[in-house]
Protein backbone atom coordinates (compact mmCIF):
# COMPACT_ATOMS: atom_id res chain seq x y z
CA UNK A 1 0.00 0.00 0.00
CA UNK A 2 1.24 3.31 -0.71
CA UNK A 3 1.74 5.95 1.55
CA UNK A 4 2.08 9.74 0.81
CA UNK A 5 4.84 11.20 3.21
CA UNK A 6 3.55 14.60 2.24
CA UNK A 7 0.45 14.12 5.08
CA UNK A 8 -0.55 17.38 6.45
CA UNK A 9 0.01 18.11 9.90
CA UNK A 10 -3.95 18.38 10.26
CA UNK A 11 -4.36 14.78 9.06
CA UNK A 12 -1.58 13.88 11.45
CA UNK A 13 -3.40 14.82 14.67
CA UNK A 14 -6.76 13.25 13.40
CA UNK A 15 -4.87 9.37 13.19
CA UNK A 16 -5.83 8.58 16.84
CA UNK A 17 -8.86 9.78 16.52
CA UNK A 18 -9.71 7.42 13.38
CA UNK A 19 -7.74 4.54 15.41
CA UNK A 20 -10.01 4.96 18.33
CA UNK A 21 -13.16 4.83 16.18
CA UNK A 22 -12.13 1.64 13.88
CA UNK A 23 -11.69 0.19 17.59
CA UNK A 24 -15.05 1.65 19.47
CA UNK A 25 -16.76 0.39 15.61
CA UNK A 26 -15.03 -3.25 15.81
CA UNK A 27 -16.43 -3.45 19.81
CA UNK A 28 -19.45 -2.72 18.59
CA UNK A 29 -19.17 -5.18 15.42
CA UNK A 30 -19.85 -2.64 12.75
CA UNK A 31 -18.00 -4.65 9.87
CA UNK A 32 -18.61 -1.81 7.14
CA UNK A 33 -18.26 1.75 8.32
CA UNK A 34 -19.50 4.79 5.52
CA UNK A 35 -17.56 8.00 5.77
CA UNK A 36 -20.40 9.84 7.16
CA UNK A 37 -20.29 7.46 9.74
CA UNK A 38 -16.62 7.81 10.44
CA UNK A 39 -17.10 12.05 9.88
CA UNK A 40 -19.93 11.97 12.37
CA UNK A 41 -18.08 10.24 14.82
CA UNK A 42 -14.97 12.43 15.16
CA UNK A 43 -17.10 15.88 14.33
CA UNK A 44 -15.89 16.29 10.66
CA UNK A 45 -17.23 16.08 7.10
CA UNK A 46 -17.20 13.58 4.78
CA UNK A 47 -14.80 15.28 2.40
CA UNK A 48 -12.60 15.58 5.29
CA UNK A 49 -12.10 11.58 5.92
CA UNK A 50 -11.70 11.15 2.12
CA UNK A 51 -9.25 13.47 1.36
CA UNK A 52 -7.20 12.36 5.34
CA UNK A 53 -7.56 8.56 3.64
CA UNK A 54 -6.63 9.30 -0.06
CA UNK A 55 -3.06 9.86 1.44
CA UNK A 56 -2.68 6.26 1.97
CA UNK A 57 -3.92 4.83 -1.17
CA UNK A 58 -6.45 3.00 -1.46
CA UNK A 59 -8.07 2.33 1.92
CA UNK A 60 -11.74 1.56 0.83
CA UNK A 61 -14.41 1.57 -2.11
CA UNK A 62 -16.87 3.78 -3.04
CA UNK A 63 -20.07 2.83 -2.21
CA UNK A 64 -18.75 -0.34 -0.53
CA UNK A 65 -17.53 1.86 2.68
CA UNK A 66 -13.88 1.05 4.82
CA UNK A 67 -13.61 -2.32 6.40
CA UNK A 68 -13.67 -1.74 10.22
CA UNK A 69 -11.43 -4.70 11.18
CA UNK A 70 -9.07 -3.91 8.44
CA UNK A 71 -8.46 -0.01 8.92
CA UNK A 72 -8.37 -0.56 12.99
CA UNK A 73 -5.05 -2.52 12.44
CA UNK A 74 -4.38 -0.33 9.49
CA UNK A 75 -4.16 2.36 11.89
CA UNK A 76 -2.60 -0.02 14.40
CA UNK A 77 0.38 -0.49 12.45
CA UNK A 78 1.03 3.76 11.77
CA UNK A 79 0.59 4.16 15.00
CA UNK A 80 2.73 1.85 16.30
CA UNK A 81 -0.02 0.21 18.62
CA UNK A 82 0.68 -3.42 17.89
CA UNK A 83 4.03 -3.51 20.64
CA UNK A 84 3.96 -2.05 23.99
CA UNK A 85 5.45 1.55 23.64
CA UNK A 86 7.46 2.63 27.23
CA UNK A 87 7.40 6.15 27.59
CA UNK A 88 9.19 8.31 30.69
CA UNK A 89 7.88 11.41 32.44
CA UNK A 90 9.98 14.04 33.98
CA UNK A 91 8.53 16.36 36.42
CA UNK A 92 6.49 14.72 39.45
CA UNK A 93 4.40 17.79 39.96
CA UNK A 94 0.32 18.52 40.27
CA UNK A 95 -0.21 17.84 36.29
CA UNK A 96 3.18 15.34 36.54
CA UNK A 97 1.39 12.98 39.16
CA UNK A 98 -2.46 13.44 37.59
CA UNK A 99 -0.30 12.11 34.62
CA UNK A 100 1.32 8.84 36.78
CA UNK A 101 -1.90 8.10 37.86
CA UNK A 102 -3.57 8.32 34.03
CA UNK A 103 -3.64 4.81 32.83
CA UNK A 104 -2.52 5.08 29.27
CA UNK A 105 -2.29 1.08 28.67
CA UNK A 106 -6.25 0.90 29.40
CA UNK A 107 -6.59 2.88 25.95
CA UNK A 108 -3.62 2.02 23.86
CA UNK A 109 -0.48 -0.18 24.06
CA UNK A 110 1.23 3.04 25.75
CA UNK A 111 2.38 3.11 29.57
CA UNK A 112 4.50 5.39 32.19
CA UNK A 113 7.38 3.11 32.71
CA UNK A 114 9.79 5.78 34.93
CA UNK A 115 9.68 9.51 36.08
CA UNK A 116 12.01 11.83 37.28
CA UNK A 117 12.50 14.97 38.93
CA UNK A 118 15.05 17.19 40.83
CA UNK A 119 17.15 15.07 43.24
CA UNK A 120 16.24 16.76 46.39
CA UNK A 121 12.38 16.49 45.47
CA UNK A 122 10.82 14.22 48.46
CA UNK A 123 9.28 11.90 45.58
CA UNK A 124 12.44 10.13 44.50
CA UNK A 125 13.42 7.12 45.04
CA UNK A 126 9.27 6.44 46.02
CA UNK A 127 6.87 4.83 43.66
CA UNK A 128 3.51 5.43 42.50
CA UNK A 129 0.69 2.79 42.98
CA UNK A 130 0.97 1.65 39.84
CA UNK A 131 4.57 1.04 40.86
CA UNK A 132 6.33 3.25 38.58
CA UNK A 133 9.48 4.71 40.23
CA UNK A 134 10.57 7.94 40.53
CA UNK A 135 14.24 8.62 39.92
CA UNK A 136 16.57 12.04 40.07
CA UNK A 137 16.89 13.48 37.31
CA UNK A 138 20.88 13.01 37.71
CA UNK A 139 20.45 9.34 36.95
CA UNK A 140 18.74 9.36 33.88
CA UNK A 141 21.34 8.27 31.17
CA UNK A 142 21.83 5.63 33.68
CA UNK A 143 18.33 4.67 33.67
CA UNK A 144 17.58 4.67 29.92
CA UNK A 145 21.18 2.68 28.93
CA UNK A 146 19.48 -0.81 28.74
CA UNK A 147 15.93 -0.03 27.78
CA UNK A 148 14.04 1.13 24.99
CA UNK A 149 12.56 4.37 26.06
CA UNK A 150 12.91 7.29 23.09
CA UNK A 151 9.84 9.26 24.31
CA UNK A 152 9.81 11.51 27.14
CA UNK A 153 6.65 13.58 28.72
CA UNK A 154 7.64 16.94 30.04
CA UNK A 155 6.04 19.21 32.91
CA UNK A 156 8.16 21.03 34.01
CA UNK A 157 8.33 24.82 35.09
CA UNK A 158 9.10 26.48 31.98
CA UNK A 159 12.40 28.30 32.95
CA UNK A 160 13.48 24.60 33.59
CA UNK A 161 11.91 23.33 30.01
CA UNK A 162 15.04 23.65 27.57
CA UNK A 163 17.49 22.58 30.16
CA UNK A 164 15.61 19.43 30.44
CA UNK A 165 14.92 19.04 27.13
CA UNK A 166 18.93 19.29 26.76
CA UNK A 167 19.34 16.43 29.31
CA UNK A 168 16.53 14.35 27.66
CA UNK A 169 17.92 14.95 24.56
CA UNK A 170 21.80 13.43 25.43
CA UNK A 171 20.12 10.55 27.35
CA UNK A 172 18.84 9.59 23.84
CA UNK A 173 14.86 10.61 23.86
CA UNK A 174 13.67 11.24 20.28
CA UNK A 175 10.27 12.36 20.92
CA UNK A 176 8.98 15.10 23.76
CA UNK A 177 5.59 15.74 24.37
CA UNK A 178 5.97 18.81 26.36
CA UNK A 179 3.17 20.57 28.65
CA UNK A 180 5.54 23.49 28.85
CA UNK A 181 4.37 26.99 27.22
CA UNK A 182 7.68 27.75 25.64
CA UNK A 183 9.42 26.83 22.04
CA UNK A 184 12.20 24.10 22.33
CA UNK A 185 15.21 24.00 20.50
CA UNK A 186 16.39 20.64 19.59
CA UNK A 187 18.09 18.54 17.33
CA UNK A 188 17.11 17.25 14.23
CA UNK A 189 15.59 14.03 14.29
CA UNK A 190 13.98 14.66 17.44
CA UNK A 191 10.51 15.87 17.53
CA UNK A 192 8.79 17.68 19.76
CA UNK A 193 4.73 17.92 20.51
CA UNK A 194 3.14 21.11 22.49
CA UNK A 195 0.07 20.65 24.60
CA UNK A 196 -0.37 24.21 25.61
CA UNK A 197 -3.42 24.16 27.93
CA UNK A 198 -4.16 27.51 28.55
CA UNK A 199 -4.82 28.05 24.85
CA UNK A 200 -6.70 25.53 24.44
CA UNK A 201 -9.10 27.35 26.65
CA UNK A 202 -8.86 30.56 25.53
CA UNK A 203 -9.06 28.93 22.06
CA UNK A 204 -12.45 27.43 23.52
CA UNK A 205 -13.45 30.34 25.40
CA UNK A 206 -13.52 32.55 21.59
CA UNK A 207 -15.49 29.94 19.90
CA UNK A 208 -17.94 29.82 22.65
CA UNK A 209 -18.14 33.85 22.48
CA UNK A 210 -18.67 33.63 19.01
CA UNK A 211 -21.72 31.48 19.63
Amino acid sequence: MTIDKSIPNATAKRLSLYYRIFKRFNADNIEKASSKQIADAIGVDSATVRRDFSYFGELGRRGFGYDVKKLMNFFADILNDHSITNVLLVGAGNLGRALLNYRFHDRNKMQLAMAFDTDDNELVGTKTADGIPIYAISSIKERLKDTDIETAILTVPSTKAQEVADILVGAGIKGILSFSPVHLTVPKGVVVQYVDLTSELQTLLYFMNQE
